[in-house]
């Protein structure tokens, strides 16, 4: 576990990090999940709603899984992975907060079966450099956020 600033980054995940998305994936038999990271919520503010794409469809790699909403922001949550989504957390349509409240366990927004994970994987920073690439995400966020 890597933490910045009070910010929780397990190493045992994937991470992959827009201008706005800060998101973790998790390698699980051929399909990853995927979240929102704490910084990722923090970024974002108080969120209102999400709205995913459904079960089926297909994903590319820095495309939109849905949208995200909140007090500060409304824009796309992109696919770290190129895909099928086979699975939506459909407690956030209720409960969005869960995005805040549990990023890493509860708050997980969509499982995608990947064309190509190892490739794409390989792409996304992991476990080795981790806390240097933390402490710069978190320095990007805070300026983005004018702090």
């Amino acid at each position: 576990m890597v933490e910045v600033a009070g910010f929780e980054f397990p190493d045992n995940l994937y991470y992959f990090s827009t201008e706005t998305d800060s998101l973790w994936v998790k390698r699980e038999d051929g399909k990853v999940r995927i979240g929102l990271t704490a910084l990722g919520s923090y970024a974002a503010g108080n969120i209102k709603f999400i709205r995913l794409r459904p079960a089926g469809k297909a994903v590319k790699a820095g495309r939109s899984l849905g949208t995200l909403e909140s007090g500060k922001w409304t824009g796309a949550v992109k696919s770290p992975v190129t895909g099928t989504i086979v699975e939506v957390n459909e407690e956030l349509k209720n409960n969005p907060g869960l995005l805040s409240e549990d990023p890493y366990g509860k708050g997980w927004i969509a499982v995608v079966e990947g064309d190509n994970l190892d490739e794409e994987l390989a792409k996304l920073q992991g476990a080795d450099g981790l806390e240097e690439w933390a402490k710069k995400e978190v320095a990007a966020k805070k300026a983005l956020k004018g702090e």
